[in-house]
């Protein structure tokens, strides 16, 4: 493994950190108890946000640019998870096992962004999250990142 695997993962952490927990939505219902922020701050319908910002895209109501990035973002958020956590977490480099520690962490994520009012629970962030993981598993499993990997 490379000698720059481990810092840039840790970067990558510090990265992913600040993204998901720096603003946050907190602000704008500060006068909601805890409960009433969680009930306004979630989606639970599985492609629900997905399918509002391909309905504002042909609508014309939204400009295009706002979906591709929210949900683009999702997916290549995690992306590089797929190849880090295998690598250095070498009891998860089967895909079940993956999958499984992937959904538990996407799942604290989502709870501690809604718990903290940095962010909101949505489904279709979990899903597309997921979506970039996997991605980055598929990559990781090639022969070719596994020989740059190597020397």
């Amino acid at each position: 493994m490379h000698k720059w695997m481990k810092p840039s993962f840790l970067f990558y952490l510090i990265g992913l950190f600040f993204l998901m927990f720096s603003g946050g939505r907190g602000q704008l219902f500060t006068n909601l108890s805890l409960v009433e922020y969680i009930q306004a701050s979630s989606n639970l319908i599985p492609f629900e946000t997905i399918s509002l910002y391909v309905q504002a895209i042909n609508s014309g109501s939204l400009n295009a640019d706002v979906p591709i990035k929210n949900l683009g973002g999702n997916v290549l958020l995690f992306l590089p998870m797929g190849i880090y956590v295998p690598l250095f977490i070498k009891s998860v480099n089967h895909i079940g096992k993956f999958v499984g520690f992937m959904t538990i962490l996407l799942f604290s994520l989502e709870l501690i962004q809604l718990v903290t009012r940095r962010g909101s629970f949505d489904v279709d962030d979990f899903m597309l999250n997921l979506i970039g993981a996997l991605i980055g598993y598929g990559m990781w499993n090639t022969k070719f990142v596994q020989r740059l990997l190597r020397t």
